[in-house]
Parts: structure tokens; C-alpha cells; sequence
């Protein structure tokens, strides 16, 4: 793939993506385009999202090409777990010093692959650019097609150089990199009636695994996993799937458009949180298929699983109804999370808009209400005044923001990628659940907003000191 300004500027104008509706108009949203000001972060780099989308295929090796920073910095900084290999957890670079930017760092790169394709044996190599090795010209096409041909172990090449843009494009980049080297380049053992990819799930913290079962037991077959806990080769056949996915983001749209252009693929997008957002998960895809036994079947599942689930969350209603919530977070979890909330009986007064579609922004104001407050930003001041404002029970945020709460004495919930514990699904509602349960009702809440011992002398000292005023 040729990292051209036309390539960039097509992977910003998707037209499957919400964010480029109006793109012309006064009210256009340009949370796909829009860069950082000047002295303030932007919130992660093109090479971080190409990173985060392609590190979960777990068989696997990752090599970063550039300095060691741009590897430690962003390395596992998302919590994809595996169910096998373990090859996708170890972080390689280059490791570029100032000699290998004067003279170049092409053949240190083939030499990096050359030893780690012989000690590990991956089943391919994902080689990513950087901002230094873009900078100073390395062919990585070049490299990687040579050193394919050399060990006959995929070497595919990644342009994702930081400076390109941010985040939401390197994930872009990530799948553009799929699309041209993996996809379509083996045919799977077998194929059935009900494949399905799945899109943009990461698998963090392990959420998929509670999802899985119920694609099984309906008798849908997840042939992809685009990328949590993913192999390489699954993805290699992934365009044999009927029907693609989307997991709550539009992130990897660049791959559902070119599926159903290249091999007829139509795509949904579908989220796991929450009971009705699983339940109609599960019906859209039986919908599309259209057979009127997977239909039912579906629907004694999702029967059985919230009868199952009434009983399980029964305690936590009681204890979390009435409950306000103030969530700060990106994304489609700003309204995906919403239901889920609402799931358990919490209301939902604030939510952030921030990196929301415009259709995102429609779910929101509907969930929400007419009293509802949207976040376009969320600086520590705003959020606490917004705590402040609607009386708030919690936070829940990322864990950038626990601190802000901390401070502020009030319960928090992290529910980003840096969480240990999987909401999606029937069982991940319960798993939520418990964690907004014991957030709320944690006793440390009462100790910390106890008044400190020299507070009280304080005020004892100053009560006597005013009774002895009003005796003279």
C-alpha cells in the first residue's frame, strides 16, 4: 500500500461512517480529521491505532521499526487477552540509534526479521513504520517482500507513521494493511451457511469469550475474529464469511466497505452491552439469514439467557436503582454503556459526545432524555462540576480520569481498554454489574469523607473560641 495524501484522505471519507455525513456542511463532524492544538496531547498516534488493531492476532510477532520509545510506549497498552499462543505479548523493534537514521535502518530491519522468524517462528510478521523510519525513506515494501520470499513466513509491511494522523486513522491503516497482505490469501478447511466476521472487537479484559458461546449455540460460526484472540490464517479466509459485523466502532469501517465491494459481504453494526443490545444482536444476524429455525432457536436463547440473568442481577438492581451515573468515555460506549446502565436500573445524567457520530449523538439524546447533559469535552473541572450538578453517585470513565475522582471523593468505575474485567454479553452485564455495586457501596467512601482529625480540632477550637466570645 502506497501511503499517498489520496489514500489518507480516502480512508477519512469513508462513506459507511457517520462522522463524514455533511462533510460539507456548517455542522460537520470532524472527530476523523481533526488534529491537536498546538502543547496539547492528541490522544494517540496513527502507529498507536494500527497497533492496537493488529496486535490481538495472537500467533503472531509485531516488530516495531524506529526507536525504542515508540515500541515502549505503546506496547500492551490495551488488555487483549488469548486463549493460545502467547507470541503477540513480546515486543519487538528495531530499536533505531542515530547512526542507523544518518545511514539508514533497511538492513538492520531484514536482520531483525531474519532473527526473530528463527527463534520464534511466528506465523507472520507484521512490521510497522514509524515517524523516523517514514521520515527518513526506508522501503519497507521492499524489505518485507524480500524477506517473505527469503523464510516463506509472511512479513507484512504497515504504514503507520504517527505523523499521518491520529488514532481512529491508524486503526484505518491497520486494516488497509489486512486488506492488501492477508485477507483472501488462503481458503478456510470448511464453510457453512451462518459464517459471520466479527470487526472490531479486541477482545479486552476477555469479553468475547462470553459472547462466543452464544454464536455456537445458535449455530453461527464466527469464522474471523477481526482481531481479538484471533490466528493469522483465520483472518487470511475471512472473505468467505456471509455476513460481517461490526462490533461498537466504526474504527475498521475502511474493511466492512471494501469486504462487500471486493467479495460481497454485507455488513450490520451491533453492540454487546446491555440486554437489549445483545438481544438484538443476536436477532439481526439470525434476520439476515433469514432461516425461520435459526430465528427460533435464537429466540429460546435469548429467553433462556435473561431468565438466567433476571435472577442474577436481581440483588444488584435493588442496590444500584436510583443510582446516578456520570459517564465519560468515547466512542459508541457513550451510548451503548447508557443502556447497559439503564439495564440495572441507574440513570445515565451525563455522557460524553466525544468521538460520537452523529447517529451516536441521536442514540444519546434518546436514551438520555430531555434532562440529560452531552460532554463535547470533559476537563477534570468540567466533570467535577458536572458531579456537582446532577449529585452524582460515580464516575464512570477512563482511567486517565480516576484520579479526578479520587480527588473529588467520589466512587469511580474505569471502563476503557486498561479494565481487567469484560462487560460485554449476558455474563459481562453481570460482571459489570458487581463492579458498579461494590464502586458505590465501598466503605472507604465513608471513611474518606469523614472530616480529618485537625479538621474536627479545628472545629472544636473555633466553637470554643466563639463561646467565649459571646461570654465577654
Amino acid at each position: 500500500m502506497k501511503l499517498t495524501k489520496s489514500k489518507i484522505n480516502d480512508l477519512l471519507t469513508q462513506p459507511g461512517c457517520e462522522h463524514n455525513h455533511n462533510k460539507e456542511g456548517q455542522g460537520k463532524n470532524k472527530s476523523c480529521t481533526q488534529t491537536a492544538n498546538p502543547g496539547s496531547a492528541q490522544g494517540g498516534c496513527a502507529f498507536d491505532g494500527a497497533s492496537i488493531a493488529l496486535v490481538p492476532i495472537t500467533d503472531a510477532a509485531h516488530l516495531v521499526h524506529g526507536p525504542i520509545g515508540c515500541s515502549g510506549n505503546s506496547w500492551n497498552s490495551r488488555g487483549s487477552l488469548s486463549s493460545g499462543p502467547m507470541t503477540y505479548k513480546m515486543g519487538f523493534t528495531t530499536d533505531l540509534s542515530e547512526n542507523d537514521i544518518i545511514f539508514g535502518g533497511e538492513k538492520k530491519l531484514y536482520k531483525a526479521i531474519a532473527q526473530l522468524i528463527k527463534k520464534y517462528n511466528p506465523a507472520a510478521v507484521f512490521v510497522y513504520s514509524t515517524c523516523v523510519t517514514a521520515l527518513i525513506g526506508d522501503d519497507l515494501d521492499a524489505v518485507c517482500k524480500a524477506a517473505t520470499n527469503k523464510y516463506e513466513t509472511p512479513i507484512i509491511p504497515v504504514h503507520s507513521p504517527g505523523f499521518v494522523g491520529s488514532k481512529n486513522l491508524g486503526n484505518r491503516l491497520g486494516g488497509e494493511a489486512l486488506l492488501d497482505h492477508v485477507v483472501g490469501t488462503k481458503e478456510p478447511e470448511y464453510t457453512t451457511a451462518y459464517d459471520i466476521n466479527l470487526i472490531g472487537e479486541y477482545n479486552v479484559a476477555g469479553e468475547m469469550w462470553g459472547v462466543l458461546p452464544l454464536f455456537k449455540k445458535a449455530g453461527i460460526r464466527v469464522l474471523a475474529k477481526i482481531t481479538g484472540d484471533a490466528r493469522y490464517e483465520e483472518v487470511c479466509s475471512a472473505h468467505r464469511a456471509k455476513l460481517n459485523v461490526m462490533i461498537c466502532s466504526k474504527a475498521l469501517i475502511n474493511m466492512a466497505s471494501a469486504m462487500k465491494e471486493r467479495y460481497n459481504i454485507p455488513y450490520i453494526e451491533e453492540s454487546f452491552y446491555g440486554v437489549q443490545d445483545m438481544n438484538r444482536c443476536l436477532r439481526n444476524i439470525a434476520q439476515f439469514f433469514g432461516d425461520q429455525v435459526l430465528i427460533e432457536r435464537v429466540e429460546e436463547i435469548i429467553e433462556e439467557e435473561t431468565a438466567k440473568l433476571d435472577i442474577a442481577l436481581a440483588p444488584y438492581r435493588e442496590r444500584l436503582k436510583g443510582k446516578r451515573m456520570v459517564l465519560y468515555t468515547g466512542g459508541v460506549k457513550s451510548w451503548s454503556i447508557v443502556s447497559a446502565a439503564q439495564d440495572l436500573g441507574m440513570e445515565v445524567v451525563a455522557t460524553s459526545t466525544k468521538k460520537s457520530t452523529e447517529e451516536d449523538k441521536g442514540r444519546i439524546k434518546k436514551l438520555l432524555g430531555k434532562d440529560g447533559i452531552m460532554l463535547e469535552k470533559g476537563s477534570p473541572e468540567e466533570l467535577l462540576r458536572v458531579v456537582q450538578k446532577t449529585k452524582a453517585d460515580l464516575l464512570v470513565a477512563g482511567g486517565r480520569n480516576q484520579y479526578t475522582a479520587l480527588k473529588a471523593k467520589i466512587p469511580f468505575l474505569d471502563i476503557n481498554q486498561e479494565r481487567h474485567h469484560p462487560y460485554a454479553g449476558y455474563i459481562g452485564l453481570v460482571e459489570m454489574a458487581r463492579e458498579l455495586s461494590e464502586a458505590v457501596y465501598s466503605p472507604i467512601w465513608t471513611q474518606v469523607r469523614k472530616p480529618s482529625p485537625w479538621e474536627i480540632w479545628q472545629q472544636e477550637h473555633e466553637s470554643l473560641l466563639n463561646l467565649e466570645a459571646e461570654g465577654e
